[in-house]
């Protein structure tokens, strides 16, 4: 999302945050490093931390890559948030896939398709707040 922001006229701020605190502090997969930079997009300097309260009212949008993260959120989403959480390749996505798979397990193939599937729902995202 955030070399696709970079090149489009809009302004956003972009985080990434897990549901679960084991890697806090972590950098992104070496295999998921790599694939991006394979496309031009560089990793460097993300770190992972966790979803917080706060993040419901510092965002617009949270985004939820699976049904098992988004009912986590939605666990502990403020009532009064303001986010809008959604599954985000349900609401995005065009390649016939609501939940973004697991990349661990299919080896470098499978770091591809998540990345084929993110691009492709961060474009449509994107399109969609041009129009606004």
């Amino acid at each position: 999302m955030r070399s696709l922001v970079a090149t489009s006229k809009l302004d956003m701020q972009i985080d990434s945050a897990g549901t679960a605190a084991y890697h806090i502090g972590k950098t992104p997969d070496e295999r998921s490093q790599a694939a991006a930079l394979e496309r031009g997009i560089s990793m460097q300097g993300q770190f992972a931390r966790q979803v917080s309260q706060d993040d419901f009212y510092e965002f617009d949008y949270i985004f939820a890559m699976d049904r098992s993260n988004l009912a986590d959120l939605e666990s502990v989403r403020p009532a009064n948030g303001s986010a809008q959480l959604r599954l985000f390749l349900k609401e995005y996505g065009s390649m016939g896939y609501e939940e973004v798979p697991d990349p661990y397990y299919g080896g470098q193939k499978g770091f591809e398709l998540v990345l084929d599937l993110l691009q492709d729902a961060c474009q449509a995202f994107l399109s969609e707040k041009l129009k606004e």
